[in-house]
């Protein structure tokens, strides 16, 4: 069998393979052993090993565990309380407050974790209940706080981003500047319809009949300083150049444990639950790095890279129509699969023919992580969709959360869009790095 055939049956059976169900970094590193071996014989497994040690090596790549680690030193911290008593305080008077609000957190989680679950599975469990106990419709409930959950991964710091920039070859620091202002855009964009929604329908979000003193307000705004304290000294120290990504991590991890005892959180059962948790959600990370990148070195070899980019920019077609067709096939791969699969697969076929179009990398890099938030979103695998029904009770069904994602997952969309029409959303801060 020619080697280019063998290389697109064996991207078929991929793509059957994981819609089984069969794991995503066993399957693509097992079709890329099985290809190589009946190619290049026995011997063709030294490449196999040789490019699998070279990618997992990458030093960008050890700022994910430790970002892993300050993610879940914050969920033990237990501050998204004050962060939301503030909201409460201040916005729980203003139709659909505590619904953008929440948003507003959000955010503010993924300024610090750089994961989408830490911020939908603490705000499930705090405002969730709030909300619907003071008369919130149950869809705005849902869809503020799985959508503001998507945030984790579009403000830095992101583990996303992290990966993207080990493929594409971009500044980790250039590349977290570049999510900052489509990041505060899109929350713009969830608060501004939640607001305007409620304003029409007040059912959606009332005002809470609690009324606090300016006093009680102020007073409560010390739960913020924590949080702001640690996202400027992560994003400070990256931004001014004085830390690489990988050491403000590693700054960041111990100013989030440094956070835990503030809280009175850091108890042997947090640090050792905290820890283990890091260690196998980047084991599993790592395989999927690793599985993919024996993959794609794999189809690299065997001249599909060749093929697939001489194909696209050949096409005597408007070339933002490539980009739209990339941001097509990353949607879809985003309701099945991981967003790091997703990026170590495509990533090598992609990136280069996008520098050929004349595109930046870095941007395009923006472009994928808002689609994966939509993929966080999208039936039938959406990670968030699963995780609010796993921490909501019996009577909120998964057609229930479908129905509330509907609004948040059309304001991606056109975030997506903005982001496309005009590129330095995307790019201005970066260029302002030292």
């Amino acid at each position: 069998m020619d080697v280019l055939m063998l290389s697109f049956a064996i991207l078929v059976v991929m793509f059957l393979l994981l819609a089984l169900g069969f794991p995503i970094a066993f399957t693509m590193s097992g079709l890329a052993i099985f290809g190589t071996i009946y190619v290049w014989g026995w011997s063709g497994l030294y490449m196999v090993v040789s490019t699998t040690f070279a990618n997992s090596n990458n030093f960008i790549y050890i700022a994910i565990p430790l970002f892993l680690l300050m993610a879940n030193f914050l969920q033990s911290s237990g501050m998204g309380d004050d962060m939301y008593e503030i909201i409460y305080r201040w916005a729980g008077k203003v139709r659909g407050g505590l619904a953008s609000g929440t948003v507003v957190i959000s955010g503010i989680f993924g300024a610090m974790s750089g994961i989408s679950s830490v911020a939908t599975v603490t705000m499930g469990l705090i405002a969730a209940p709030s909300m619907m106990k003071r008369g919130y419709d149950r869809s705005m409930v849902l869809g503020s706080i799985m959508a503001g959950g998507t945030l984790g991964i579009l403000i830095p710091p992101s583990i996303i981003m992290v990966v993207y920039a080990g493929v594409a070859e971009v500044s980790v620091g250039k590349l977290f500047m570049g999510g900052v202002l489509p990041g505060i855009l899109l929350i713009f964009l969830y608060i501004g319809y939640i607001s305007i929604y409620c304003w029409i329908k007040p059912e959606m979000g009332p005002p809470v009949d609690t009324s606090f003193s300016l006093r009680e307000k102020i007073v409560a705004l010390k739960g913020f300083a924590l949080p702001v304290l640690l996202i400027f000294l992560v994003l400070g120290l990256i931004y001014t150049g004085v830390a690489t990504p990988t050491e403000a991590a590693g700054i960041g991890a111990f100013g989030a444990f440094l956070c835990m005892a503030a809280y009175g959180r850091a108890t042997y059962a947090n640090v050792k639950k905290a820890l283990v948790t890091t260690l196998s959600t980047n084991a599993m990370i790592m395989w999927i790095i690793m599985g993919a990148s024996c993959f794609s070195h794999f189809i690299a070899v065997a001249g599909i890279h060749d093929v697939i980019n001489e194909a696209l920019t050949g096409l005597d077609i408007w070339r933002w129509w490539i980009v739209i067709f990339m941001q097509g096939i990353f949607f879809i791969l985003g309701m099945f699969l991981n967003p790091a699969a997703i990026v170590m697969l495509c990533g090598p076929l992609f990136v280069p023919i996008i520098i050929d179009l004349g595109f930046d990398p870095l941007w395009f890099g923006i472009l994928f992580v808002i689609n994966m938030e939509m993929g966080y979103l999208t039936p039938p695998f959406g990670l968030n969709l699963f995780i609010m029904k796993g921490i909501m009770p019996p009577s909120v069904t998964m057609a229930h959360i479908y129905v509330a994602i509907v609004p948040f997952l059309l304001l991606q969309g056109l975030c997506l869009a903005l982001v496309m029409i005009f590129p330095q959303l995307a790019l201005w801060l970066s260029s302002m790095m030292v």
